[in-house]
């Protein structure tokens, strides 16, 4: 609550200041944002780095099995999750991005860009630099953050119902002092376990196929009836036998 109190104030306080200076964007952008402000309507056929950045907000809507390119290239994968997300939210569903959709976006994100529902400390309870790991402090942060937008799109997917992390990214040294495996995908910041609580391990597994996730691990599969791993590894791996995956 306090995080996003902070971060209402400080989006009022850039929007008052654009007000004054006569900054204030009307086209494609509902009002200054403390994470990220989008300046134009997006559609099809629109690239750069502010589709990029839309991208990694929708990300968690490709369809059953599909993985959303975060490229900066808007084409049909990515008008389709645009158009997910906005049914999601009772908008209306053209798939395009215009100032609908991005209200929607910061009423969702921090200040510090992750989800409302998640945060960065939630995905790493190894170290608070984010280094040790198989790539650098950057990369990992910037996979965990993606990661957690997938998260917020099938937490509301559930219902709204918290959905419960137990670990993140580990560093080589927090890796193996839990027994992971050398070439584990918590190395990466992309790794995530999951435990039961709102939703049964295999509820999440069998959700998580419809949210972007290339790697899906869970109950029936060796080492994992206590949680359910996700992850974005190069190419689909599923497996939770137990739950019919």
């Amino acid at each position: 609550m306090r995080r996003r109190l902070v971060r209402t104030v400080l989006a009022f306080v850039m929007f008052a200041a654009a007000c004054i200076t006569g900054t204030v964007a009307t086209a494609g952008t509902a009002h200054a944002d403390a994470c990220y402000t989008w300046n134009r309507t997006l559609r099809q056929g629109d690239s750069g780095a502010d589709v990029r950045e839309l991208q990694i907000r929708v990300a968690g809507y490709p369809g059953y099995g599909n993985v959303l390119a975060i490229d900066g290239a808007y084409g049909p994968a990515t008008a389709a999750a645009v158009k997910r997300f906005q049914s999601a939210y009772g908008l209306s569903a053209d798939g395009v991005a215009g100032s609908q959709t991005f209200s929607k976006i910061y009423a969702l994100q921090e200040a510090d860009c992750s989800p409302a529902h998640f945060d960065f400390a939630e995905l790493n309870r190894c170290n608070s630099t984010w280094s040790g790991g198989a790539v650098s402090a950057a990369t990992a942060r910037e996979n965990a953050k993606r990661s957690m937008w997938k998260l917020e799109a099938m937490r509301h997917a559930l219902g709204d119902q918290p959905i419960r992390v137990t670990s993140g990214f580990r560093s080589y040294a927090c890796n193996s002092a839990v027994g992971g495996s050398s070439n584990s995908r918590h190395l990466y910041g992309d790794g995530v376990d999951l435990g039961s609580g709102s939703h049964s391990l295999c509820t999440l597994a069998r959700q998580a196929r419809y949210h972007g996730f290339r790697g899906i691990l869970g109950p029936g599969y060796p080492g994992h009836n206590d949680h359910t791993h996700l992850d974005h590894r190069s190419s689909r791996f599923w497996s939770a036998s137990s739950c019919g995956i």
